[in-house]
């Protein structure tokens, strides 16, 4: 594929379509495998060391959570039986249900539970702020363990239950004992499907083999809670990376479910009387991430002069091309949430050319070289790049676009050295709009210098109002403490948003009962 198709595909939101009757925990006949492209091929399988989306889908095949979110953002136990916290609010009890069992045929633990969530809260932005107020962990009895807390949390089980990455996964505890800067390297979890080791290798295809153990519970599935009823045997990841054959396997009736066609293809799929198209749940975020370390961008002006020159429309034309497909959002927040204001940013973002201007010449700007890092082999960072080329060169600065593969991208993305010693000053990629819709959740929002996401701003009034936020646990107040944070973040601008799009994807409609959710999820299906 070119780097100039206009599509959605790596790093993007996965997704599931829905709306199909639950019909109860009873498993339908062993039928044909269920053959699924995802956006790309699993590179890896830990996905706490990574954020990457098709990691976290992955995980949700083969672990499950303590607890888990719904389609109205409630959050229901999952794991958990029943749980009950102190008077004062300084320790949480929680029980597991009966009959937990891991891959391996080994019983889920209290030390299990207790790994994961040390592993997951030292990589997790949520986890990194719960982490802080960890006293310390008990193993009660075998299903039953305590937190004891500095301070109390009142967003305990949202942490714990929270839909996107990181997810608190639950793994063994001799797997989750790994170094969380470092890569599990045994994919065991107690969840519907068992992964297959043997069959899979980094970049290719990936197989998962219904776990017959596997008890899921009463209640109907709604998102990620509920019933995760497993109907199907076997379920196969293809590596089919080019768009074109991808397309035609659909129509073929060689693939059963395509998680992101391109959009200028949606035309084709639509032709086929046998193909839904569906449009993922709260949508993706497009973004432009700065590296506060080094110039020019480590002086707010420099950002805030970035900010007021873009146009997101210019960046969706570029990634989508059709309005059909993408929407205005000069907010930090998932548009539309409930937390969503857009506070200071219709200020911020005039699309003003000349206002931009005064402002660089106001910061101080010195023609310091900037380097724009762009993946060419993901075309919806690409595009977004090549729009920021032209608007860094129209505001009179000295850009570089370097373009790499997503590997070199990566490796480079992490150094922290200037743009002379192989670092970086500015790059674009996307989030799903279901890691961005509240502070807690949100790991770009993030001002806790160098272990913030990449870019590492540094902001402690933005922390503040944070875990002020966090600290609440009453929607009103909550509202008004989101809407300051937006406003400092068009002061400070920890990035650019670039606006939302909406991510189609494709199946075949004899694949039946698909929870519609911003994450893919597998239960509750069968081929008909």
């Amino acid at each position: 594929m070119t780097p100039t198709r206009r599509h959605l595909l790596a790093g993007g939101a996965a997704l599931a379509a829905g709306g199909m009757p639950y019909v109860g925990p009873a498993r339908a006949q062993a039928a044909a495998p269920l053959r699924f492209i995802p956006s790309t091929p699993l590179p890896s399988l830990d996905p706490i060391v990574a954020t990457s989306y098709v990691i976290r889908n992955h995980g949700y095949l083969i672990y499950d959570t303590l607890f888990a979110t719904d389609e109205n953002f409630a959050i229901k136990p999952q794991m958990v039986q029943s749980w009950e916290s102190a008077p004062d609010g300084l320790k949480w009890t929680f029980h597991l249900r009966d009959g937990l069992v891991f891959h391996d045929n080994q019983p889920v633990r209290a030390a299990d539970c207790i790994a994961s969530i040390r592993r997951w809260s030292a990589r997790d932005a949520f986890g990194q702020t719960f982490a802080t107020f960890v006293d310390g962990y008990d193993a009660v009895d075998a299903r039953t363990f305590a937190i004891r807390l500095k301070r109390p949390f009142p967003q305990i089980t949202a942490a714990l239950g929270k839909l996107s990455s990181n997810v608190p996964f639950i793994m063994p505890e001799r797997v989750a004992s790994t170094d969380p800067s470092r890569n599990i390297t045994e994919a065991i979890g107690s969840g519907p499907w068992r992964f297959q080791a043997a069959q899979w290798v980094p970049g290719q295809n990936a197989v998962y083999e219904r776990f017959a153990a596997y008890r899921p519970r009463e209640e109907a599935p709604s998102w990620a809670a509920g019933g995760k009823v497993a109907k199907i045997d076997r379920i196969e990841w293809l590596a089919l990376t080019e768009p074109a054959a991808a397309v035609g396997a659909m129509i073929q009736g060689e693939v059963d479910w395509y998680e992101q066609p391109p959009v200028d293809l949606l035309p084709v799929l639509k032709r086929d009387r046998n193909i839904a198209i569906q449009n993922v749940p709260l949508g993706l975020i497009l973004l432009m991430r700065f590296n506060h370390t080094q110039p020019p961008f480590n002086n707010p002006k420099v950002r805030q002069a970035v900010l007021a020159a873009m146009r997101q429309d210019d960046y969706m034309q570029a990634v989508v091309g059709n309005p059909e497909y993408y929407t205005e959002a000069k907010t930090f927040f998932t548009a539309g949430s409930p937390m969503s204001s857009g506070a200071g940013g219709a200020e911020a973002m005039p699309g003003d050319l000349n206002r931009a201007k005064a402002l660089l010449r106001a910061s101080g700007y010195a023609n310091e070289k900037v380097v724009l890092l762009a993946a060419a082999d993901q075309p919806i960072a690409y595009n977004q790049c090549l729009v920021t080329q032209q608007l860094l060169k129209n505001l009179g600065m000295n850009v570089e676009l370097v373009s790499t593969d997503w590997a070199s991208f990566i490796g480079r993305r992490a150094n922290r050295g200037g743009v002379d010693a192989g670092g970086w000053s500015v790059f674009h990629t996307l989030w799903s709009g279901a890691d961005t819709l509240n502070p807690a959740l949100h790991p770009l929002i993030r001002a806790n210098g160098a272990t913030a996401w990449f870019g590492w701003p540094e902001d402690p009034e933005l922390e503040s109002l944070r875990e002020e936020w966090i600290g609440s646990d009453d929607p009103i107040t909550q509202k008004t403490l989101a809407a300051r944070i937006e406003r400092r973040a068009f002061e400070t601008v920890p990035y650019a948003p670039a606006g939302k799009v909406e991510q189609p994807m494709a199946y075949r409609k004899n694949l039946a009962g698909m929870v519609l959710s911003p994450v893919q999820f597998f239960w509750n299906m069968e081929k008909k």
